[in-house]
């Protein structure tokens, strides 16, 4: 597993602190769908893994009640839409993304929830860490609108899923495209073995430039990154391979410490709330999005914040996580076995009190917007 990095204390900007008090009525009275069962064991050597919470939400919020959100992207949208003044109580945004750098948070006790794909829950499990998920959000028409496509080097003949035998691939255990680089091996009837398997952390531009110098021959590129190694190396021979798998899935999680705090848990899914509204939003208006986010907030070209636009397609917020748990405990079934982990049950790894909710919102807002 790649080490954490270094934790980064919540930004003291962006806090939005409001005092309006409103119930959040039936949505969080939602009842929990039934834990789906799954072969599976301990979280971590010798321990068990934990069960879920089993109190129902509160049906408002405490007054005083504060979280500490890491969900950058989705800040930017809450603040362009309006929607941050539906959250009626304290709540500070903290510049902290990705899987290692929530789950140090979540250990020093600094974050309540986080937004990340479906790898760091597991890993942060496996480390003796309990958390839970309480938001999901997926592409439709996944497949062909993927997060990351196998980034391929100039001159490394690799045009199959099958040439990556004897190839050197860029590989981080503990993220979703190391998970991705397993998956892909699997596709194509490979084994670790049969591929040289060169630890990298996948952050900021490092698997292209380990494409470009030769120093892996195939690494999994996402968002920005795809097209413009593209522009910069296709001259040159590079190129990239789509790999046909489903690798969309985005969580919002928090720690099970934090769910069992009955006023924590109330606060939360109200956030869950407005974060499918802003989802949503998002998806309404691109060009709002593309100007405020991509622009503005990441200092992107309008070109390469279109291209991003584009490749995501349309939003998938469901209203029941029945087959994304079926797809996640596959998931940790093969990095189980593949990385020599425990198995997990992964319907352990959602609170499905909060279910329904962000879908719901999601919907009530499409449903709002077209009226």
């Amino acid at each position: 597993m790649s080490s954490a990095a270094p934790f980064l204390p919540p930004s003291t900007q962006g806090r939005s602190t409001l005092t309006r008090r409103r119930a959040l009525g039936a949505l969080l009275a939602l009842p929990a769908v039934g834990l789906l069962t799954a072969c599976g064991g301990s979280a971590t050597a010798g321990a068990t893994q934990a069960t879920q919470p089993s109190a129902p939400l509160a049906t408002s919020v405490p007054a005083g009640t504060s979280i500490t959100v890491g969900d950058p992207s989705v800040k930017v949208a809450l603040e362009l839409s309006g929607l941050i003044k539906e959250l009626d109580f304290n709540v500070e945004f903290a510049n902290i993304s990705g899987g290692p750098q929530t789950t140090e948070a979540f250990r020093a006790n600094a974050l309540d929830v986080g937004s990340v794909a479906d790898i760091p829950p597991i890993h942060a499990t496996w480390t003796g860490l309990d958390v839970r998920i309480i938001a999901s959000v997926f592409r439709q028409d996944a497949v062909n609108h993927p997060l990351y496509e196998l980034g391929i080097a100039p001159g490394a003949g690799i045009s199959s899923l099958q040439e990556l035998r004897g190839k050197k691939v860029a590989y981080s255990p503990g993220q979703a495209q190391g998970a991705l680089v397993l998956r892909i091996l699997e596709k194509a009837g490979l084994k670790q073995a049969d591929v040289k398997l060169v630890e990298l952390p996948s952050t900021g531009d490092t698997y292209a430039t380990a494409l470009s110098s030769k120093q892996v021959d195939a690494a999994p590129l996402g968002g920005v990154q795809i097209k413009r190694y593209l522009s910069k190396y296709k001259a040159d021979g590079g190129s990239t391979l789509r790999h046909g798998l489903r690798d969309d899935p985005g969580h919002l999680y928090s720690p099970a410490k934090v769910l069992d705090d009955p006023a924590k848990a109330a606060a939360l899914a109200a956030y869950v709330e407005v974060w499918g509204k802003a989802k949503r939003w998002i998806e309404d208006h691109p060009q709002e999005w593309l100007e405020g986010y991509y622009v503005k907030d990441q200092g992107l070209s309008r070109e390469d914040g279109q291209y991003l636009i584009d490749a995501a397609g349309k939003a998938d917020l469901p209203l029941s996580w029945t087959e994304a748990i079926e797809r996640h405990q596959q998931t940790i079934d093969l990095l189980a076995r593949e990385q020599k982990k425990p198995e997990l049950v992964a319907a352990r790894l959602y609170d499905t009190r909060y279910e329904a909710i962000a879908g719901t919102a999601f919907a009530a807002a499409g449903k709002a917007g077209a009226a």
